[in-house]
C-alpha cells in the first residue's frame, strides 16, 4: 500500500461471520501448535545426552524397531546392577508408572541372527517409583553411561569385530566427545587389547567389565545397546544418523585411532618414475587362497607395481601402518578385506569374487562400503577355470551347472558355505587378470 494512502472500508463494522472465522482460525492454530509440541517432546532421541535431556518426557524410550540392533535411553535416577542380575533400574520423575515398564534387550549389534544372539545374555532395564534401602550407590558417576556386549561372532571373526561393534559403536558413542563411560557384558580381554586405542579414543573412561562387578553403579543418563543407522552390514545411512555419519567417517576416525599419516595414495603425476605405486596382496591360509601366489606377484611387478603379500597381522597398531603405506589393496573375498578402512582416501580395493555367482555377498559386504568410504573399488569375478572345485566336483554336477540352486535361499547355509567358501581356492588367470591391475594403475594416475 503507498504511503499515505488510506483505505476507507478499515473503519466499516465487520458480520458476526467474520468473527466466527477469526476465532475458528485462532483454535484451529492453537491446537496444531499443541499437537506438534507434544509430538516432538515424544519424539525418540538421536543425539548426545544434552538433547536427550532437552527432549524426553516419557522416559526411558526404547527402540525395537530396527532389525540389527535394540536400543533404550533412560534419563533420571540410573542404578546399573552387573555381574549375575543384569538389570539397568530408573526412578523417573513425573511420570506414570505402569507394573510393566520394562525392557529386556541384547545389547548387541545382530538382533536378528540367532546364533550370535545365543553368545549374549540379555539385560534388563526397569522403571520403578524410587530406589530401595538395598540398593544404595556403590559409585556415582558424572558422565553418562553406555551398555554393550562384545559376545556374539565379535572375536571370531574380524569382519564381525567391525560391523557388530566397532562401527555401530562409533555411531552411538562418538557423539558424546570422550565423555562417557562404557559399561561392558560379554567382554573378552583378548578382544579389549586388540582394539584398546579405538575405545581409548571414543571414552576418557576405564571401562568397566559388566559381567562380574557387583557394585551399584548410579547415572543421570543411559544408553543401552548400540545404534545401527542401516541395516547393511558395514555401512551408514547418513540421512538416519542425526550427525550424518557416514562409512568415510567411520574410516577417518580409524585412521586416527592408529596415527595413520598418509590421506590420500601416491600422486602419480608429481612422482613420475622415481615412485612406484604400493600393491598389497592378502592371501588366506586356509581357504580361498591363491595357489599361484608367485605368478601374481610376478605380473604386478611387471605392470609397475612395489608389492606386499601379507596374510594379515592381529598387531592393528602396526598392519593398520603397512595397510595405510599401500594405494590398492586386493584379496579373495572375506573378513581381511575389512583392513579397506586404513586405506588412504581415493585408493583402490580390488575384489576377486570367488566362483558361485557371489557377487551379492561381494557387493553387500564390501563394494558399497568401499565406495561409501570413498575408495575406488574394481571386482573381479573367476570363471570355473580358475577354482580348485573342478577337483572336486564333475563339471555336470549343480556347483557347475546351476550354482544358484545350492545358495542359502534354494538349499541352506551349511551346503552353500561348505562349498564356495571353505572347500574353494583360487588359481587367478593372470591373463584374464592384468587389466585389472592396469585399470587401478590408471585411476591413481588419474587422481589430483
Amino acid at each position: 500500500m503507498a504511503k499515505g494512502f488510506r483505505n476507507p472500508n478499515l473503519n466499516r463494522a465487520r458480520p458476526l461471520g467474520y468473527w466466527i472465522g477469526l476465532a475458528a482460525v485462532f483454535m484451529l492454530v492453537f491446537f496444531s501448535y499443541l499437537t506438534m509440541s507434544r509430538t516432538n517432546s515424544m519424539r525418540i532421541p538421536v543425539g548426545g545426552p544434552s538433547e536427550f535431556v532437552k527432549h524426553v518426557e516419557r522416559n526411558p524410550i526404547c527402540d525395537l524397531s530396527n532389525n540389527k540392533s535394540d536400543i533404550c535411553e533412560a534419563n533420571g535416577d540410573v542404578r546399573i546392577i552387573g555381574k549375575d542380575i543384569r538389570m539397568v533400574f530408573v526412578a523417573p520423575q513425573s511420570i506414570d508408572i505402569k507394573e510393566n515398564d520394562s525392557w529386556t534387550i541384547k545389547p548387541y549389534a545382530r538382533k536378528w541372527d540367532e546364533g550370535s544372539g545365543a553368545r549374549v545374555r540379555p539385560v534388563t532395564l526397569k522403571l520403578v517409583y524410587g530406589h530401595p534401602e538395598d540398593k544404595p550407590c556403590s559409585i556415582n558417576h558424572t558422565v553418562p553411561a553406555m551398555v554393550f556386549a562384545i559376545g556374539g561372532w565379535s572375536g571370531t571373526n574380524y569382519f564381525h569385530d567391525f560391523v557388530d561393534v566397532l562401527v555401530p559403536l562409533f555411531e552411538t558413542a562418538h557423539p558424546f566427545g570422550g565423555e562417557v563411560q562404557f559399561l561392558i557384558a560379554n567382554m573378552d580381554p583378548q578382544f579389549m587389547n586388540k582394539y584398546k586405542l579405538f575405545f581409548k579414543k571414543l571414552s576418557r573412561y576405564d571401562f568397566i567389565g559388566y559381567d562380574n562387578d557387583d557394585r551399584i553403579h548410579c547415572f543421570q543418563h543411559v544408553t543401552l545397546g548400540l545404534r545401527c543407522t542401516s541395516t547393511d552390514d558395514f555401512q551408514m545411512e547418513p540421512s538416519k544418523s542425526p550427525h550424518g555419519y557416514t562409512m568415510f567417517h567411520f574410516a577417518n576416525f580409524m585412521r586416527s585411532v592408529f596415527s595413520l599419516e598418509r590421506e590420500y595414495p601416491v600422486n602419480l603425476k608429481d612422482a613420475g618414475q622415481s615412485k612406484k605405486p604400493k600393491l598389497m596382496i592378502i592371501t588366506r591360509i586356509n581357504t580361498r587362497k591363491f595357489m599361484n601366489v608367485e605368478e601374481i606377484l610376478n605380473l604386478a611387478q611387471e605392470v609397475g607395481y612395489e608389492v606386499v603379500i601379507t596374510e594379515g597381522d592381529s598387531d592393528l597398531s602396526k598392519f593398520s601402518r603397512i595397510v595405510n603405506s599401500c594405494d590398492v589393496l586386493m584379496g579373495v573375498h572375506g573378513s581381511a578385506l575389512t583392513n579397506m578402512v586404513f586405506l588412504p582416501t581415493n585408493g583402490v580395493v580390488i575384489q576377486v569374487v570367488p566362483w558361485g555367482n557371489l557377487d551379492w555377498i561381494a557387493g553387500h559386504y564390501f563394494r558399497e562400503p568401499a565406495k561409501q568410504m570413498k575408495l575406488n573399488y574394481l571386482e573381479y569375478s573367476i570363471n570355473e577355470e580358475e577354482t580348485t572345485l573342478t577337483e572336486l566336483y564333475p563339471r555336470d554336477h549343480a556347483v557347475f551347472k546351476d550354482p544358484m540352486s545350492l545358495h542359502p535361499q534354494n538349499a541352506n547355509w551349511e551346503t552353500f558355505s561348505r562349498i564356495f567358501l571353505k572347500e574353494q581356492n583360487v588359481r587367478l588367470d593372470v591373463k584374464r587378470f592384468k587389466p585389472f591391475l592396469e585399470h587401478a594403475l590408471q585411476i591413481l594416475g588419474e587422481q589430483q
